[in-house]
């Protein structure tokens, strides 16, 4: 089947230019632009860039109506339910599932650079002691490169594999000594026999004057909500990661920048709203009046952690992550009214016919909020967890940009000028 042309024609004048098609695997075509500017003195205008696309990348596939996320071509439910974080994350990373080899490989090279410079755990002495956490990662990834600039050569792929294997296994040790500094505890070295969400969980809970014990129920549940927060393709933080990596930058800035954005409530802060949400309601007898409020479109009421901007059928990602949920809930035998009042809304969404006609049904960041608070995990670390996830997507696609043949081109967006017309300076005296 033969790819339809494209043409964007000045109806006064009849000048025309060619938009040639840039055909992908799966999802639409998008049309190349790059020569109207020049042809027609004209720029294209996308707030928010919903109709642009930024890259060609190989990593992966959204289709949101219908409810399609694939990592390197594997359906992510199938990757949840079989696979590991670590599996996952060599294949974000290579682009193939590993042999058991590799894998093994792969794992033993984390597991060697999970360890910080003891100079970094100084750097935590300078934050206050309610600093947020990701106001420390920000910070403490950012500051990596004078620690490793031996091997910041964007160029060289050894350089560009060693700084992903430093960045996936550093990032947990990062994040839980962040969560240690903010409840004044003494920081919890990595144990290197564990598996990765497992030492997580050791280095935030446990503690010098006790021994700890992963639940493996746990650890599972943290496993999937990994795989599934691992990379969800051009989103806010990942598209800064590439337009910061476009300048050349040391790769650690670059995921810095990456943090900063996912800092955002309208991004990675989304679970962290489900919470307040639900400590808004405050009691489960108060859901039915919710819920009406949040049908009366004048109230102004929004239910969060419901239906998704890419997603406009269902989120495929909330489907498996909520038989991890219910899992949590049982093992733990947690008695706690907020979890209780998220189950109740959930129920009512799931059988509602207001919101099944819309397409609001629970979506990740619903129950993975749920599943945090299940776990003992505080609100303000809701948005670092979900960055020791995303991490894995970050480093894959610094690692595809700076791979491009040909080198990078650095990324500048262009704008529309509202501001005043050309006008001359006058002195002081007359105005």
């Amino acid at each position: 089947m033969t790819t339809p042309s494209y043409s964007l024609i000045n109806n006064e004048t009849g000048e025309k230019v060619d938009l040639p098609a840039v055909k992908g695997t799966l999802g639409p075509v998008g049309l190349d632009v790059g020569k109207v500017y020049d042809k027609l003195d004209l720029f294209t205008y996308d707030p928010g860039f919903t109709s642009t696309c930024s890259t060609k990348s190989a990593i992966t596939y959204i289709d949101g109506d219908k409810g399609i996320l694939l990592y390197r071509g594997y359906p992510v439910d199938q990757l949840a339910q079989h696979s590991t974080f670590i599996e996952v994350a060599y294949l974000i990373l290579h682009g193939e599932l590993p042999t058991k080899t590799q894998l093994d490989a792969f794992e033993a090279s984390i597991r060697r650079h999970t360890m910080i410079n003891e100079s970094l755990r100084g750097f935590f002495d300078g934050f206050n002691y309610d600093a947020h956490p990701m106001a420390m990662l920000t910070g403490i990834v950012g500051s990596l490169s004078a620690f490793y600039h031996d091997t910041t050569n964007n160029k060289d792929p050894k350089h560009r594999e060693i700084f992903a294997h430093r960045m996936i296994a550093k990032i947990p040790t990062i994040a839980a000594a962040a969560y240690k500094k903010y409840f004044g505890q003494p920081f919890m070295y990595p144990k290197n026999n564990l598996d990765y969400c497992s030492n997580l969980l050791r280095m935030m809970f446990a503690v010098p004057a006790e021994e700890y014990e992963v639940n493996p129920v746990a650890a599972k549940a943290l496993d999937v909500l990994f795989i599934l927060h691992a990379d969800h393709e051009q989103n806010a933080s990942t598209s800064t990661v590439r337009l910061a990596g476009s300048t050349g930058t040391n790769p650690y800035a670059a995921i810095a920048s990456g943090i900063a954005a996912l800092w955002g409530p309208a991004h990675g802060g989304a679970n962290e709203a489900v919470l307040k949400m639900l400590e808004e309601i405050g009691d489960v007898k108060k859901v039915p009046d919710f819920m009406a409020k949040v049908k009366d479109k004048n109230s102004g009421v929004r239910l969060m952690g419901f239906g998704h901007r890419v997603y406009k059928n269902f989120d495929p990602r909330a489907t498996i992550i909520r038989e991890q949920c219910h899992k949590v809930l049982k093992e733990l035998k947690i008695n706690d009214p907020q979890l209780e009042l998220a189950m109740k809304l959930e129920e009512i969404a799931l059988n509602d016919d207001y919101f099944r006609e819309r397409k609001l049904y629970p979506n990740v960041d619903f129950y993975s909020g749920i599943i945090y608070k299940a776990l003992g995990i505080p609100v303000n670390m809701f948005t670092p967890m979900f960055a020791i996830a995303r991490t894995v997507g970050w480093v894959a696609h610094w690692s595809e940009m700076t791979a491009e043949p040909g080198g990078v081109k650095i990324g500048r967006p262009r704008q529309v000028y509202t501001g005043a017309p050309v006008r001359d300076y006058a002195p002081i005296s007359s105005r």
